[in-house]
C-alpha cells in the first residue's frame, strides 16, 4: 500500500520520526519517472521501473536496477551521504547485481545467442561484470578464460575468508571437443578468472564451501535419469548420494546449517522435499522440511542455510533459525499488516534490511528497515506511473470441476464496474509445472484497466498445492487439465459475476497452448483466443526432445501427455496444431522472434494451419524479444496488440 514510511516506523518502533525524503527520487524525476494523472494502457506495458536492488554486506550503499525511456540504469547510493554512482546500461538486459564485498557489485546481464563467437545452439547466455565503485571502473568478468568462453551458469557464489572477499562462478570449460560445466575464481583486482575444478560430461551444478575450496558437484545423466551428488574429502571426490529422478533433477541451493554440507531441494512427487547432505552424513537421509511450496533462505556473508519461505495459503511465510533474526521479521510484518512482505536483500549484521510489500489492491513497492535508526525509508514502487487507483483488486477464489475436483484461483475485477455479467479474460499460468499466486501481473491489470475481468485458475497438474492435485494432472494435458477452465468460467457465469458469452481466452507459452487448445476443443466457450510465445505441436516438441537427448525433460512431459512413444498419436490428438478446422472464432498469435525457450515453428505452425482451413488469424512476430518480454518497445507493442485484438473480439462494454 501506499502508507506512508513514517507511519511504518511508528507501527514497528512506537515512536514518531521525521519524513524522510524518497531514496532515488531524484534520480527518478529526472528521468521523466513522475506521476501521471491518469494510467494508459501504455504505463502497464512499460518495463518495472525498478527490476531489482541489492544493500551491500556492510549496510552502506544501497543498488538498484531502474529503467527509463527504453533502457536500463544502475544506481549506486551511498546512504550516510547520499552520493550517487551511476552506469547507464541502455537497451542491455541486466538480470541482477550481487555485492562482492562493499566495494564491487556484481551485474549479470544476457544476450540472445552466442557470444563472443561461442559455438553452440542459440539460447540465452549470461555474462558477468564488475563495478569497482572506488575505482569508478565498469569491467567485464570471464574474458579471455583458456579454454573457455565468457559466460557463466547461475548466479556467483560470494564467500568472505579471512576478511577477503572471493568470488566464484559456474562457467563452460572445452575439453578434447567437449564442453563442460567447471568451476572458476575471479580475482576481483585483476578480472582474472581461474579455472579451479574441471566439471563431467553430466555435471550440472557446483557448490564452494564457507571457507572458498569446492564442496559438491551435482551430475545428471538424462538418459538412465540418475542423479550423483559428489562431495570433496581432502584431495578426493567421493560419491555421497545418487537418486533415481527420472522427470527431474535435484538441485543444489546452497550450503547447509554448518557451511560444510550441502542443502538439496528435490520434488520427485507434489512436495518440494529439502535434505542436508555431508561427509559425515552421506547418502540419501530424510528430509528435514517438506511442503508444496517453498524457498531456502541464506547468511549473505557466509552462504549458509537460516531458514525458510512457503506459502501458506495465499501469503508467503518465513521461518529463521536464528531467533533474534525471527523476532525482528515478525516487527516487519506487523508493521506491514495485511500485505505480503518479501526480505529482498541484508546487511551482513541484519541492522538494514530492504524489503518489498504488496497489498491486494496496489503494485509491490520497496523500503528499507533500518534496524539500528529506528526508521523505515521508502524506496519506490514497481511502476512509478500508477497510482493506486490503477490497480484491481486480485482476490481467491474456489470452485469445483466438473468431475467434484475442489479447484482454486485469482479473480480480478475491474474498478469502477458492477461485478455483474462482465466480460471475461481467462489466463492460464504460464508453466505445466507451476501456480499463479497473489500478486501483482501487469498484464493481468492493464486488462482489467480496460474493464475485463481476469480469471487465473489453478488447474490439475498445478504446483504448489501438494501431491493429490498434482498427480491429479498426469495423461490429462488437453483433457480435464483444460475443462478445469471452463469449468471456472461456468462457476463465474453461475454466480452472475462474467456474462458467458463474453469470454476470451489468452496465456503464453504453456498457457498459450492452453488458449489455443480452448479455441479447438471446447467449442462455444471462448469467442476469441490469444497464443503468446505458446505451444501448438505437442509431437514435434516430443521429437525433439528424444533427438536432443533431453530425455527427462520427454519422460515429464509423456507424463502429463499419457504417452511415453514420441510415435503415440495421442500428442497429435491434443494438439491445437492439428484441428485448427475445429477453430471457429479469431486467433492472434504473438511470437517473440528471439524466443530460446518455445521455437517459433511452434507459432507458425498454427497460423499456417489456421490459414490453411480458412480460419481467421493474425501474427505478430517481434523483432529482438525473447521469451520474457525483456525489452520496452516490443512489450509495449504486445500489449497494445493484445487489447486491440480483444476490444474488437470481445468488447468491454
Amino acid at each position: 500500500s501506499r502508507t506512508s514510511c513514517a507511519a511504518v516506523s511508528r507501527r514497528v518502533w512506537g515512536t514518531a520520526v521525521l519524513r524522510f525524503r524518497v531514496i532515488l527520487a531524484a534520480v527518478l524525476a529526472a528521468f521523466g519517472l513522475a506521476r501521471a494523472q491518469a494510467a494508459p494502457l501504455e504505463a502497464y506495458g512499460r518495463l518495472p521501473d525498478i527490476e531489482d536492488l541489492a544493500i551491500s554486506p556492510d549496510g552502506e550503499r544501497l543498488a538498484v536496477i531502474l529503467t527509463a525511456d527504453g533502457g536500463r540504469k544502475i544506481i549506486i547510493r551511498r546512504l550516510s551521504d547520499g552520493a550517487v554512482t551511476s552506469v547507464e546500461a541502455g537497451p542491455q538486459k541486466v538480470r541482477s547485481v550481487d555485492w562482492a564485498g562493499p566495494d564491487h557489485l556484481l551485474i549479470t546481464t544476457s544476450t540472445t545467442g552466442a557470444v563472443d563467437g561461442a559455438i553452440g545452439p542459440v539460447s540465452e547466455y549470461f555474462g558477468l561484470f564488475d563495478l569497482d565503485i572506488p575505482g569508478r571502473r565498469l569491467k567485464p568478468l570471464m574474458r579471455g578464460v583458456k579454454d573457455g568462453i565468457n559466460i557463466i551458469v547461475g548466479r556467483p557464489m560470494i564467500r568472505v575468508v579471512d576478511g577477503q572477499t572471493r568470488v566464484f562462478v559456474r562457467g563452460v570449460d572445452f575439453f578434447q571437443g567437449y564442453s563442460e560445466l567447471s568451476l572458476f575464481e575471479i580475482d576481483l583486482a585483476t578480472s582474472h578468472a581461474k579455472l579451479v575444478q574441471s566439471g563431467h560430461s553430466t555435471t550440472i551444478d557446483w557448490l564452494v564451501a564457507a571457507d572458498g575450496s569446492p564442496l559438491a558437484e551435482a551430475l545428471y545423466n538424462q538418459a538412465q535419469g540418475i542423479w550423483t551428488l559428489r562431495l570433496r574429502q581432502g584431495a578426493d571426490w567421493r560419491e555421497a548420494a545418487t537418486l533415481k529422478a527420472p522427470f527431474t533433477a535435484p538441485w543444489i541451493l546452497g550450503l547447509g546449517k554448518e557451511g560444510a554440507s550441502v542443502l538439496v531441494s528435490d520434488r520427485q512427487g507434489g512436495d518440494v522435499e529439502l535434505r542436508e547432505i555431508s561427509a559425515a552424513n552421506p547418502a540419501w537421509p530424510a528430509p528435514f522440511f517438506t511442503a508444496p511450496n517453498l524457498e531456502a533462505l541464506y547468511d549473505p556473508l557466509s552462504g549458509r542455510f537460516e531458514g525458510v519461505s512457503r506459502l501458506s495459503g495465499d501469503v508467503r511465510t518465513y521461518e529463521f533459525l536464528n531467533q533474534d533474526t525471527a523476532t525482528t521479521w515478525d516487527k516487519i510484518l506487523r508493521a506491514y499488516r495485511g500485505q505480503n512482505v518479501t526480505p529482498d536483500s541484508w546487511s551482513a549484521d541484519r541492522s538494514r534490511i530492504v524489503v518489498t510489500a504488496e497489498p491486494a489492491d496496489d503494485e509491490p513497492n520497496f523500503a528499507m528497515v533500518d534496524l539500528k535508526l529506528k526508521r523505515s525509508l521508502p524506496i519506490g514502487q514497481l511502476y512509478q506511473n500508477l497510482e493506486q487507483k490503477d490497480v484491481a483488486a486480485t482476490q481467491p477464489i474456489t470452485f469445483k470441476a466438473a468431475d467434484g475436483l475442489a479447484l482454486s484461483g485469482y479473480l480480478t475485477l475491474p474498478t469502477g464496474r458492477a461485478a455483474h455479467g462482465l466480460p471475461l479474460i481467462v489466463w492460464p499460468h504460464a508453466d505445466l509445472d507451476a501456480r499463479d499466486i497473489l500478486t501483482f501481473d501487469w498484464r493481468v491489470q492493464a486488462l482489467a484497466s480496460r474493464g475485463y475481468a481476469v480469471l487465473q485458475v489453478n488447474y490439475r497438474g498445478s504446483s504448489g498445492y501438494g501431491g493429490p492435485l498434482r498427480v491429479a494432472g498426469y495423461g490429462q494435458v488437453g483433457r480435464k487439465m483444460q475443462t478445469d477452465l471452463s469449468d471456472g468460467v461456468r462457476d463465474l457465469a453461475a454466480r452472475g459475476l462474467v456474462d458467458p458469452v463474453k469470454v476470451c481466452i489468452v496465456g503464453e507459452s504453456f498457457g498459450g497452448f492452453m488458449a489455443l487448445s480452448g479455441m479447438a476443443f471446447e467449442p462455444g466457450v471462448y469467442r476469441c483466443g490469444v497464443s503468446i510465445n505458446g505451444l501448438s505441436d505437442l509431437a514435434s516438441l516430443a521429437s525433439a526432445m528424444n533427438a536432443g537427448g533431453a530425455y527427462s525433460n520427454l519422460r515429464a512431459w509423456s507424463r502429463w501427455v499419457g504417452a511415453a512413444d514420441v510415435r503415440d498419436p495421442v500428442w497429435k490428438s491434443i494438439s491445437p496444431a492439428f484441428h485448427a478446422d475445429r477453430i471457429s472464432a479469431p486467433v492472434l498469435l504473438i511470437q517473440g522472434k528471439d524466443d530460446t525457450i518455445i521455437p517459433t515453428s511452434q507459432g507458425q505452425a498454427m497460423e499456417k494451419a489456421l490459414r490453411a482451413a480458412g480460419k481467421s488469424v493474425q501474427m505478430i512476430m517481434l523483432e529482438k524479444e525473447d521469451h520474457w518480454f525483456s525489452r520496452a518497445e516490443t512489450r509495449q507493442q504486445m500489449l497494445t496488440s493484445l487489447v486491440a485484438f480483444l476490444e474488437k473480439n470481445n468488447p468491454p462494454n
